[in-house]
């Protein structure tokens, strides 16, 4: 759209709003011309007598003038409003007197037929009024624009000095645009995506429309888009080069001046974060976790994902998939000095050993790495599941985020399928990861089996389990607070063990006699008798428990 038939320029107002102004209102004005433009943009306000008065001017100006200029003849007054139409001046107000009493045909046609509006005068206006009223408003307007876009930077920054990252001040700028809002490399690349809450569309599927693919860049760029560089020089590039590139796409709403001055703001705010170390690592592995958990929470449908998939690198075409989770322990030093984006680089060294297409992403706040891997077959589970499983490990340790004490990291590996099944394996990793407590070190934990520690940990502030866990070992743990030695390692060992005494003996370095002495003093306290099924279902259950409460 032209800028001179909407509000597109920063700090103007538009024809009709100037009509309304005290000075101009004084004047008794008629618009006999251009009704159905009064929503044009007034830029500036000028005055004028020559003929030649349309070279002097840049467009978008409000013209006054007494006619003067005009000429006696219709080629003339034709001529005249041809010029300042082409111009592109917002409006044309003549104010009548012993020069017009009322405007030329001549003239009112020509400025219909331009679609300029004319506006006429009755009564005598100080010139050097108007234009002061006009001006103020206009400064006004444009102060209260710097003000909205200030008060967005200004969020953006207390997001920043709040623990928040780039994810939250692009989600601000959505919001604020109605639009989503990406970051890109200068290569075009995405980074990262967020939506406008009010917007159902996903984002990432929109860049991939409007922005992704060589054929898409090579069209240039959308119409209305605000399209921001990000200071800062990227790797290998001089300093002057933009480090990324902030994108707003009007999607749901069209693009403002004041969306373009926010960005500008915030662009700032990115640069200073961008330049901190393998920021636009962990920003990409973080959108890429942000698509596996939409995934996984079903906010991408089925159908949807290989699409959104592709934009982020992973094509695994009708392979199966095999969602995995892993948990850290803990923070792990993950907060601090670029850790998710250490731990990503080093995880995924070491996945593209396994010669599969592999999407890793990470979610900070959740302390998990998600990961969808390709599969020849769903046979492979088992097999790339302990690949993978050392893999994230290796990674763990390599990235130096391996703390002794701190625990190992919980590797959890869902069902293996199309992208249906996929979506619910993430969801079921990611839950029993959350669940799962590593009593037994395993590489990596089948799903499918933690469903009891699943149910338990979503139990652990229920009353009746508290209940429960203190009816059926309490007694051991009030003996294990006052006495030596404590029985309920003993209790945990014998009942991994599956009740064989032999293999409970090796595992805990004692002699039968003495571990016979523990079950028999243990049976005595708890009042049970050990080698009953019922008994060593329910204590399993209870000890199970009792780590989701501890």
């Amino acid at each position: 759209m032209d800028s001179r038939d909407g509000a597109d320029t920063p700090g103007g107002i538009t024809v009709q709003r100037a009509l309304e102004l005290p000075g101009l209102r004084s004047g008794l004005p008629e618009v006999v011309a251009g009704a159905d433009r009064l929503h044009r943009t007034v830029r500036w306000v000028h005055a004028g007598e020559v003929p030649y008065i349309a070279s002097l001017l840049k467009g978008g100006e409000l013209l006054l003038t007494t006619g003067v200029a005009l000429g006696t003849r219709p080629a003339e007054q034709r001529a005249f409003v041809r010029d300042l139409s082409l111009r592109g001046i917002a409006a044309l107000v003549v104010e009548l007197g012993p020069r017009f009493p009322r405007l030329p045909t001549a003239l009112v046609e020509a400025a219909r037929a331009a679609g300029l509006p004319l506006v006429q005068l009755h009564r005598e206006v100080p010139f050097v009024t108007v234009t002061e009223e006009v001006h103020t408003e206009i400064v006004n307007g444009h102060y209260a624009l710097l003000q909205r876009a200030d008060e967005v930077a200004h969020r953006c920054t207390r997001a920043l000095l709040g623990g928040g990252g780039i994810p939250q001040v692009l989600a601000i700028l959505a919001e604020f645009s109605g639009n989503p809002a990406f970051l890109e490399t200068p290569d075009g690349h995405l980074l990262y995506a967020a939506g406008a809450d009010t917007d159902r569309t996903q984002p990432r599927e929109v860049w991939d429309r409007l922005r992704g693919g060589r054929a898409d860049r090579e069209r240039g760029t959308p119409a209305g888009a605000v399209v921001v560089d990000v200071p800062g020089g990227g790797p290998g590039s001089g300093p002057g080069a933009p480090r990324a590139r902030l994108v707003l796409l009007p999607v749901t709403a069209p693009s403002a001046p004041v969306h373009r001055i926010a960005a500008e703001r915030a662009a700032d705010s990115l640069a200073v974060v961008l330049m901190q170390a393998r920021q636009e690592e962990e920003l990409a592995a973080r959108g890429r976790g942000d698509f596996l958990t939409d995934l996984a929470e079903g906010r991408v449908t089925p159908e949807d994902a290989p699409a959104q998939a592709r934009v982020l690198g992973f094509r695994p075409g009708n392979a199966p998939l095999l969602p995995v989770v892993m948990r850290m322990p803990g923070d792990g030093g993950l907060t601090t000095g670029g850790g998710w984006a250490v731990l990503a680089r080093a995880v995924a060294e070491e996945l593209a050993a396994l010669g599969t297409p592999v999407l890793l992403g990470v979610r900070p706040v959740e302390g998990r790495m998600p990961l969808l891997l390709a599969l020849r077959s769903t046979a492979d589970r088992t097999a790339v599941a302990d690949r993978a499983a050392a893999a994230l490990r290796t990674g763990v340790e390599r990235a130096g985020l391996h703390r002794p004490g701190a625990g190992a990291p919980i590797v959890v590996v869902g069902d293996s399928g199309g992208w249906a099944v996929a979506s619910a394996g993430l969801r079921h990793a990611a839950q029993t990861a959350t669940a799962a407590r590593d009593p037994d070190g395993r590489p990596w934990y089948d799903a499918r089996r933690l469903d009891i520690d699943l149910l338990l940990w979503r139990l652990r502030d229920h009353p009746d389990l508290t209940a429960f866990v203190d009816r059926a070992v309490g007694p051991l743990r009030e003996h294990d607070a006052r006495a030596k030695p404590p029985l309920l390692p003993t209790l945990e060992t014998y009942l991994a063990h599956a009740g064989r005494k032999a293999e409970t003996a090796r595992a805990l370095h004692l002699n039968r006699q003495t571990l016979y002495n523990r079950l028999a003093r243990i049976g005595e306290l708890l009042g049970v008798d050990l080698d009953d099924p019922q008994t060593v279902l329910t204590l399993s259950l209870a000890l199970r428990a009792r780590r989701h409460l501890d």
